[in-house]
């Protein structure tokens, strides 16, 4: 189990959030397996409270079903 990433928070992460400058977009994901030192975790509160600077795109994909390969 990992922790929020937010200052001070000590709750348990649920989702991670990746974001991308060059695109002015974020991702919030279902929490990824591995921890990687560029994107961040959160708990289910701060999830949910997450808001972006104006004019960039949050696309909140936790809750989205699994993509199936072609094959």
């Amino acid at each position: 189990m990992r922790q929020c990433s937010r200052t001070g928070c000590a709750e348990v992460a649920t989702a991670t959030f990746v974001y991308d400058y060059s695109t002015s977009q974020v991702w919030l994901e279902a929490l990824h397996l591995e921890r990687d030192p560029h994107y961040y975790d959160l708990c289910e509160r701060h999830a949910n409270r997450l808001a972006v600077p104006s004019g960039w795109r949050l696309e909140d994909l936790r809750f989205a079903p699994p993509t199936r390969l072609a094959s």
